[in-house]
């Protein structure tokens, strides 16, 4: 069974919005995923950490009752972990002529090296 700690290390997506000066200033944070479940806060920050505490006693709330509590419905991007750099060591006569190539072609290096690898990806995909 899923309990607190599982919940509590799920990343919810939340929402900043500044409060009118009518309504007394300050900003709220909203849960789209836990109806109801909001912080409020002078600044954004505290705010963001009132959020957090309504989130723990939301979510406490609904197990201690047998409620459902939902998961988030903004999964994490499968490529986030990936920063899209591969740092890659070579010898110099290797270095020489892919910037040689590269420039007889007019692009950087890189853009060169992109365009061999997916040629070379896209030659292995087809078999």
């Amino acid at each position: 069974m899923k309990d607190l700690s599982y919940y509590l290390n799920l990343d919810y997506p939340f929402i900043v919005k500044p409060l009118p000066q009518e309504e007394g200033g300050g900003y709220v944070v909203e849960y789209p995923d836990l109806p109801n479940c909001i912080g409020t806060g002078d600044t954004i920050q505290e705010a963001i950490s009132m959020a957090m505490d309504a989130r723990k006693c939301w979510i406490e709330a609904s197990l201690e009752e047998g409620l459902p509590v939902p998961e988030p419905s903004i999964q994490r991007d499968p490529l986030a972990e990936y920063s899209g750099r591969f740092p890659l060591r070579m010898p110099k006569s290797l270095h020489k002529m892919i910037l040689e190539n590269a420039k007889k072609e007019g692009v950087s290096a890189n853009q060169y090296l992109i365009h061999l690898i997916s040629l070379s990806i896209g030659k292995t995909a087809k078999g």
